[in-house]
C-alpha cells in the first residue's frame, strides 16, 4: 500500500522539491501552504508522515501538530518539522509537543528521504 506524505509549508521553493523527491520515492503527496489547510488536509485524507514547517500563515506548525496529538483519529500520525528557525528553544518545544523529527533547513535531500523511509517502515 502507498504512504501518504502531507507537505505542510508556506513557500514554494521548498514545497516543489520536496514534492518532486518524495514522488520519485513512490509515495503519494498532498500539499498544504498553511496551518489550517494543513490540519484540513490531515483530517480528510489522514496521512501517514506530515512534513511539517514551523512558521507558516494562520496556524504555527506547533500548532498544528498540538492539535493532532490531541485528535485521537490523528494522534500517530508521524510528524518532521522542517524549518529554517531551528534554534534550541524551537527544538525542543517542537519535540516536546510529539514530533518524531527536527529536520534544519536547508538540509540535505538524500539525508531527509532516509529519515522518512524509516519512519514510514
Amino acid at each position: 500500500m502507498t504512504k501518504t506524505v502531507l507537505v505542510a509549508d508556506a513557500e514554494p521553493n521548498s514545497v516543489i522539491p520536496l514534492e518532486c523527491l518524495l514522488r520519485r520515492e513512490g509515495w503519494r503527496v498532498l500539499v498544504a501552504h498553511d496551518g489550517d489547510e494543513a490540519l484540513g488536509t490531515a483530517r480528510r485524507e489522514h496521512p501517514d508522515l506530515l512534513l511539517l514547517d514551523v512558521l507558516m500563515p494562520r496556524r504555527s506548525g506547533f500548532e498544528v501538530l498540538q492539535t493532532l496529538r490531541a485528535d485521537a483519529e490523528l494522534a500517530a500520525t508521524k510528524v518532521v518539522f522542517l524549518s529554517a528557525r531551528c534554534r534550541d528553544t524551537d527544538v525542543a518545544q517542537g519535540m516536546g509537543l510529539g514530533a518524531d523529527a527536527f529536520v534544519a533547513k536547508p538540509f540535505s535531500t538524500r539525508e531527509l528521504a532516509a529519515r522518512v523511509r524509516a519512519l514510514l517502515a
